[in-house]
């Protein structure tokens, strides 16, 4: 089995289509400890491979491997298994608002078989500690900011001590203190628990400090995977667009302005 699927996170030739293609013969891979980041204009396919991974889509042709194995043709019950090792942060945090902060860890930790009642206020503490968000133990995830929601989103999924986490936009609209705390939090992760990551962004920034590599995507092909310093020698004119106007959007910006956002992010009315 390692032999055959070598690498922890893989797409082997994937093609999606809806109403028009969507991913087109995608290529490349996430060894195990690795953190690979997916850029890319709106609509080209992020959200769509981050779907693909936690199973949630499946491809039209081509091959999908997830934690070593190909699960390309598993059912709900294969993939359930597959998802207490590979788990998502999602960009609306996707938390229980009836339950407080604490409430919504003990969720997912109840979902461990090795849990331990016993010791549940000590690892929730400890998780809202790791995540630095203890003061927010008994709120509720609606009275929070989307900074704070994704943290606690964060804590849930490592309670469920996954070995790979996938982040959908995690820096996307919130204020540059927390999208500081955020990118630390992500980078203590990785270096500290070892973790296998995806992170789906626009935030180059984010990029350059978490990712060993990165695919970029064009109209669902992958245009480069590589080392993120290799986007910067790289001859196509998509890529050199995109960075380009990144520069551009960043500088009218200012350093002042209240939200983080790279090229292609459109969650202005959203919290």
């Amino acid at each position: 089995m390692a032999e055959e699927y070598p690498h922890y996170i893989e797409f082997r030739h994937v093609y999606k289509t809806f109403d028009k293609p969507v991913l087109v013969d995608s290529n490349f891979y996430v060894d195990s400890g690795q953190t690979v980041a997916i850029i890319g204009r709106s609509g080209v396919g992020k959200s769509v491979t981050l779907g693909h991974i936690m199973g949630f889509l499946k491809p039209d042709s081509g091959r999908i491997i997830v934690a070593n194995e190909d699960v390309t043709d598993f059912g709900e019950v294969e993939m359930n298994r597959v998802r207490r090792k590979v788990t998502m942060v999602f960009q609306s945090g996707a938390l229980f608002d009836s339950l407080t902060v604490a409430e919504n860890i003990l969720f997912s930790l109840e979902q461990r078989e090795d849990f331990d009642d016993k010791n549940r206020e000590d690892i929730v503490n400890g998780m809202l500690d790791m995540v630095g968000i203890a003061d927010a133990r008994d709120q509720y995830p609606s009275d929070l900011s989307t900074g704070y929601r994704r943290a606690i989103a964060i804590a849930r999924a490592i309670a469920a001590e996954p070995q790979c986490i996938l982040y959908d936009e995690p820096t996307t609209m919130v204020d540059p203190i927390m999208s500081e705390h955020l990118t630390l939090l992500m980078l203590r992760l990785k270096n500290e628990l070892k973790l296998t990551s995806v992170v789906v962004t626009h935030d180059l920034d984010l990029l350059h400090r978490v990712a060993d590599a990165v695919v970029f995507l064009s109209e669902g092909k992958v245009a480069y995977f590589g080392p993120p310093v290799g986007l910067y020698t790289s001859e196509d004119p998509v890529i050199q667009e995109f960075l380009e106007l990144d520069k551009v959007i960043r500088g009218k910006m200012g350093e002042d302005n209240p939200f983080r956002m790279g090229i292609g992010g459109s969650d202005l009315g959203k919290a």
